[in-house]
Parts: C-alpha cells; sequence; structure tokens
C-alpha cells in the first residue's frame, strides 16, 4: 500500500523547489583565502569630466564631495584616479598640463590637485593614481608618439609626482603610462628605474590601462617588465580576465570600468560590476570613469559617473543610485581585506562575494540584478535571467560561531519607480552557522559584522535651473591665476586667468589662450583652440568680449554663438563664429573650421590693440559690431538652431579675452 502521506511530502518538495529554489552556498576560510581587495574609485578626468565640480559655491560642493569621500557616509570611495593634463580634448574637454613648454613648470594649474586634497581630507587612506592621456607637444619634439624620447617623457611624468608632494603634500601611490594607448616596455623600465632613483620607490606602476594583452604576456616574456609592474590594469573588461594576466600573478584591476549612465539602470550595471569582477576576473579594484558627471550634459557621455552635479550656477546635484551601490562594499570592506575563495554564481542568477580583515570580521555582497535592466554601456555585459530564490548560506572555519550580521538592503523598482538604496533592515539571526535569505531580482545586499555603517545626508539641494540668460564675466581673478574661469570648458587648448601687466588700463586682468603648439593628442582635436560655456539650447542670443590678438600678421580668434558640437567631435564643431584677423580682415563661417562663410570683408583691425566683438544670432540670421559699430548684418545663417557660446582662436597661438557677456533670449 502506498503511503500517500510520504507521496504528499515528496510532491511538496519537489513543487517548492520548482517555485523557490532553495540553494545552499558555504562561506569558510579554513581553505584558504582569496585575493587581497585593493578598493573602488572613482576617475576623474579623461578628460575635464570633474570641470564644472571646483565652479560649485558652499555648502554645495563640500556636501558634493562628502557624498564621494567621506567614509560611511556615501560611496565612501577608497580610490582616485585622475588625469595628469596633457593640454588636449580627451573626451568632454581639455585638462591644462603641469609644463605647457618645455621650460615652464606650475602645479597649481587645474583642479586635479584641489580634487584630491579634498579626497585626502575626508579620507586620508585613499589610494591616489595619475595618468596621461595626452602630452603637451613639446614631448617628443613634436611628435605624436612620447616614447621617441623616453628620457622627456620620464621627466615630465615624474616632475608630476614630485611636484604633488612639494606643493601640495599629495602623495601618489600609482601612476600609469598612456591611456588606452600602445605601451613601450623600454619605457616603463626606464620609468621604474627614475622612480627609484628619486626616492619613489613606494610609487608603484600600472600598465597598460588598455587590454589585457599584450601587456600580460610581454610580463610574462620579460623579466624586468614583470618587476617594474605592480598591476595589470584593464579597461571595460566585461567582468572577465585572460589565463596570462591569472598567471602573471600580478594585482589584476578594472581600472577603468562603468561608462554608463547613471540612473537605475546604470546602478544596476555597477552593482553587477563590482562584484563579478572579482567572480570572473579575479580583480581586486575596480574605478569608475566618471568619478562625478560634472560637465556640460550635451559633451560626450553625458551624465555618466557616479552621480551628478552639473550646475554650479545654481548649486543643484543629484546623488544618483550609484553612489549608494558602491556603499555596500566601500563601507564595509577596506583595502588589504581578503576576498574568500568561497565566492561564486546564484544559482538563478547573480553573484556573491565574501570578505575578511583577518580579525574576525566577515563582509558578504549579494547582487540579483537581471539582464534587462543591468547592461553596460562599455561593452555590454552577458544577458543572465535571474529569478526568485531562497538561498541557504552556511558559514564555516572562523565564523562558524558567528550569531548575527548586519543587513543593508538596496532594491531597484523598475516597474514603478519607487527604488529602496542602502536601508538598513533589522539584523540577520544565525542559528548553528546557517542562515537563510529570500533573494528577489534586482537586489543588493550586504550581510556584516561591521556596524558602522551609515547613510549620510545633506538638506537637499536648490533647485535645478538652466544657465542664466544673461550672463557676463570681467575675469578680475576669483580664481588663482593660471586656472579656468567659471563655466568655461575648454574643448582645444588652454584658456587661464591672466595678468596684463602691459596694460594698464582697463585690461590688467583677462582670459588667455596659452597653448601655443598642437600638442601630442589622444582624441580628434580640433586645428582651432576653442572654450565653450552656456546652455546647448539656447537659440537666439548676443555675445560681445573685447578680444587681443597677440601673434603679428597671422594671429586670428572669434567669438561663437550657437556652438552645436564639442567633446571629441569638436572638430565637427557648427555654429556662427564670428573672426577677426591681425591683418585688418574679419569672416563669418558657419563652421569651426572656417570652411562655409557667410559674411567676410574689411575690419581694420590688427595685433597688439584691443577691440570689442558683438555677434547677434536671431533667427535665421546674424549680425556683428566691431568697438561699438555695425561692420556686417543679416547673414543668412545655414545652422544649426541651437548650441553654446564660445570663444577661441583660429590656431594654437597666444591670445586674450576680457569682459565677456551673453545675452540670450
Amino acid at each position: 500500500m502506498v503511503d500517500r502521506s510520504f507521496f504528499s511530502r515528496i510532491v511538496w518538495v519537489l513543487s517548492y523547489s520548482w517555485c523557490c529554489y532553495a540553494e545552499s552556498y558555504v562561506l569558510d576560510d579554513n581553505i584558504g583565502l582569496g585575493r587581497e581587495f585593493d578598493g573602488i574609485g572613482g576617475l576623474s578626468g579623461g578628460g575635464a569630466t570633474s570641470r564644472l565640480l571646483v565652479n560649485y559655491g558652499e555648502p554645495y560642493r563640500s556636501q558634493i564631495l562628502d557624498y564621494l569621500f567621506k567614509p560611511n557616509f556615501g560611496a565612501s570611495l577608497q580610490i582616485l584616479k585622475v588625469e595628469i593634463g596633457g593640454d588636449a580634448q580627451t573626451t568632454d574637454g581639455t585638462e591644462p598640463s603641469h609644463m605647457h613648454y618645455e621650460n615652464d613648470e606650475n602645479y597649481f594649474r587645474g583642479y586635479e590637485w584641489w580634487l584630491m586634497k579634498e579626497a585626502k581630507q575626508r579620507n586620508p587612506n585613499i589610494t591616489l593614481i595619475g595618468l596621461p592621456w595626452a602630452f603637451p607637444g613639446w614631448i617628443g619634439h613634436g611628435k605624436s608618439w612620447p616614447f621617441d624620447y623616453p628620457d622627456i617623457t620620464v621627466y615630465y611624468v615624474v616632475s608630476w609626482i614630485i611636484g604633488a608632494k612639494q606643493y601640495h603634500d599629495l602623495d601618489i601611490d600609482y601612476i600609469g603610462i598612456w591611456n588606452e594607448k600602445k605601451f613601450d616596455i623600454k619605457y616603463i623600465k626606464l620609468l621604474r628605474y627614475t622612480l627609484d632613483k628619486s626616492g619613489l620607490e613606494r610609487v608603484k606602476i600600472i600598465a597598460s590601462d588598455s587590454l589585457w594583452q599584450p601587456i600580460s604576456r610581454s610580463i610574462l616574456l620579460d623579466p624586468e617588465l614583470r618587476n617594474a609592474v605592480e598591476v595589470i590594469g584593464a579597461h571595460y573588461p566585461g567582468t572577465h580576465t585572460v589565463e596570462d594576466a591569472l598567471k602573471s600573478e600580478k594585482k589584476l584591476w578594472s581600472s577603468e570600468d562603468y561608462s554608463t549612465y547613471n540612473n537605475d539602470i546604470g546602478g544596476g550595471c555597477w552593482a553587477r560590476i563590482l562584484n563579478q569582477n572579482y567572480v570572473n576576473g579575479r580583480m581586486t579594484a575596480t574605478i569608475s570613469w566618471n568619478l562625478i558627471a560634472s560637465y556640460y550634459e550635451q559633451l560626450s557621455f553625458g551624465r555618466d559617473g557616479l552621480m551628478t552635479a552639473e550646475e554650479p550656477w545654481s548649486g543643484n546635484y543629484v546623488v544618483e543610485s550609484p553612489i549608494w551601490i558602491t556603499a555596500h562594499t566601500t563601507q564595509f570592506a577596506q583595502p588589504g581585506w581578503t576576498y574568500l575563495q568561497t565566492i561564486g554564481h546564484l544559482s538563478q542568477g547573480g553573484s556573491y562575494v565574501a570578505l575578511t580583515d583577518g580579525k574576525g570580521n566577515l563582509t558578504v555582497i549579494i547582487e540579483t540584478m537581471t539582464h534587462d535592466h543591468s547592461i553596460c554601456v562599455r561593452p555590454p555585459l552577458p544577458h543572465f535571467n535571474v529569478s526568485s530564490e531562497n538561498a541557504t548560506f552556511q558559514l564555516k572555519g572562523s565564523f562558524g560561531s558567528m550569531s548575527m550580521l548586519q543587513v543593508w538592503q538596496s532594491k531597484f523598482d523598475f516597474k514603478t519607480k519607487n527604488p529602496t538604496f542602502f536601508k538598513q533592515l533589522n539584523p540577520l539571526k544565525i542559528s548553528d552557522g546557517i542562515f537563510t535569505l529570500n533573494l528577489e531580482p534586482d537586489e543588493v545586499y550586504t550581510l556584516t559584522t561591521i556596524t558602522t555603517g551609515h547613510k549620510g545626508s545633506h538638506p537637499a539641494p536648490p533647485a535645478s535651473t538652466p544657465f542664466p540668460k544673461a550672463y557676463k564675466d570681467d575675469f578680475n581673478v576669483r580664481n588663482p591665476f593660471f586656472t579656468e574661469a567659471p563655466n568655461f570648458a575648454d574643448q582645444t587648448g588652454v584658456f587661464e586667468y591672466y595678468m596684463n601687466l602691459t596694460d594698464p588700463g582697463l585690461h590688467v586682468f583677462t582670459l588667455r589662450q596659452v597653448v601655443t603648439q598642437r600638442p601630442v593628442t589622444w582624441a580628434s582635436d580640433a586645428d582651432q583652440t576653442i572654450s565653450i560655456i552656456g546652455d546647448h539650447s539656447w537659440q537666439n542670443q548676443t555675445v560681445t568680449c573685447d578680444v587681443y590678438i597677440e601673434t603679428e600678421k597671422s594671429g586670428g580668434l572669434f567669438i561663437a554663438a550657437r556652438v552645436d558640437k564639442a567633446g571629441e567631435s569638436v572638430r565637427n564643431a557648427k555654429g556662427v563664429f564670428y573672426w577677426v584677423y591681425a591683418d585688418g580682415t574679419y569672416k563669418v563661417t558657419n563652421d569651426i573650421n572656417g570652411q562655409t562663410v557667410l559674411a567676410e570683408g574689411l575690419s581694420g583691425t590688427r595685433a597688439g590693440s584691443w577691440h570689442t566683438l558683438t555677434l547677434t544670432v536671431k533667427g535665421q540670421y546674424a549680425s556683428g559690431m566691431l568697438n561699438g559699430y555695425p561692420l556686417w548684418k543679416n547673414a543668412v545663417i545655414l545652422g544649426p538652431q541651437n548650441g553654446w557660446a564660445a570663444i577661441g582662436t583660429q590656431s594654437f597661438e597666444l591670445a586674450q579675452f576680457d569682459n565677456f557677456v551673453i545675452d540670450a533670449e
């Protein structure tokens, strides 16, 4: 006779397992440990991605920095990587070099020094990394390959490291080679030798900030190179590595990753990357490009980053979901902790990692992100379906006697748009080393012995407002000399505050374009220099600026309106460009290259004198004035219909600008 009650129990167990997928996972340190955790970070640069952040007024600027760097508050970042400015376009703008020319050194240009100091002030233990994207033109004597004269390039990079310490008391921990470009083995060896001879043995080398190969194979074949390189850094590895990289026994980092719009979909992408970079690829550090979306949104990769701060004029900023996803790891595991070997994928999708400090603390991070909402931009991660799961974890080894873990949860809700981020739940009780979690799709959990986790908050920032339609800047210094004017975003060339000692009159303090030689570029710079400002949606506008041509005979500069493109597309920018030249002529063009001419003639302008240019665009027509008098009018605009205002020069040449005014409708 059949035992029907027993049969019913079997049916119940089978149906339960098919419905809820009860699985068991072991967390054990007795079998040995995995790799050492090196941290999670953000990348400022590549390029000019923090440009608008430095212009924020207080208290908003400090609030933003708290969300990024303050321990146990927000993202609590453990790594800050910055661009070593090279005077060239490197994605969203140019970052100034500490050496524009061979006989020039200035360690106060740009905002990366400031940003590193602010990060270090909040987290003294933060790891600092420098990496060049571009180089000034004198590097390599004007050639496009900076390693033809490796001694010069090494001197340039090591000077930046020394300057960081000498002028800002910043210890650079790691230095890279050349972002996403072909590396040079002789250069890497010389860099290591020079660092050591300069007393900078503590500064470690990352190579090659591109793909896993061929650097991994080169390290295996060359013992001297192997000794020179501390970290193999790959960009956008898709959570996977290669066998040669693993064989090298070097630290493996995703030294640039993410590059995704920072809404909740981006947050889900980031959650998967942070866990699965180690689960799939044994990468012990992951660095987000970029740190913060603090550049004009219509530039390349607008609103990528861990959070958004693109309105210094209003003070508005947005704390996005990637901040809190980062906190799930950074607030509960520090560099120097070690991954357990018992990590992996969940049976119904997602992943889990576990780390320990070796002193009795344990942190477990679990993510169950679905493929529908977690696809990254560069490159797309593999698609995974995720289902509900009752996951049972068994603690063994030194963790077997634990009785309780703190619990933090983030839950994405892509249907009702009502997510919950970084919420502390009731502690989880453990019985005989066992606990069970009901995991649903699109969740992140942290289970930890650490009790200091905190979801920090500041008062809500001001409401978002457009760039002011009436704007002026006389460049009477509000920032130090050799730094950029607020809200101008250099796209080719570098525009710096300048004290004009040759003019004791109305133009003592000006903005000067200072790059005189085409840089060793990373992206496609324009042949002209240009700095944009304002609201990309502007249509009708009047731009006025005093200008000073410095180059005799061949010099020239412009003011512009409706500039439609910048960033990596700056060479193809269209708009209305009003040019004046040292030979006494003018030209109005529909593009930065000066190919489509709308008007031209004599102006009487010359080098060595100040002139006032006024450009008015309204509807389909543009008109211009010189020194308050009409020079041309009603030129027919072929397009575009909207864009930024701008200033610039016809080539890499010295020129000055003053009393800049915009009046937009």
